[in-house]
């Protein structure tokens, strides 16, 4: 895992250097689905990386970059013809 992880982080950091956004939005997108693979598999290993990334990630990053990482848990019911929007940043609604 390390050794797979250290490839992508290179991949992510050629495709970021290079003004790549769809290449360096795949690869989070693929490592995000491998780790809650692994999370499902083994909840030792969910406990292990986020104390990871709470003790170790967070403390080097930017402060920008810092404000990125985090859960968002969100619960909504619409009835009738109510509407729910729900939106863990940005959302842009249109509608006629």
């Amino acid at each position: 895992m390390g050794t797979d992880l250290a490839r992508v982080r290179d991949q992510m950091l050629e495709a970021r250097r290079g003004g790549d956004a769809d290449t360096e939005q795949a690869l989070i997108g693929s490592r995000r689905l491998r780790l809650q693979e692994l999370a499902r598999e083994n909840p030792a290993f969910d406990d292990a990386l986020r104390r990871l990334v709470r003790e170790e990630l967070l403390p080097v990053l930017p402060d920008g970059e810092r404000s990125r990482i985090g859960a968002i848990f969100m619960n909504a019911t619409a009835k009738g013809h109510g509407r729910v929007y729900q939106a863990g940043r940005d959302q842009h609604i249109t509608e006629s």
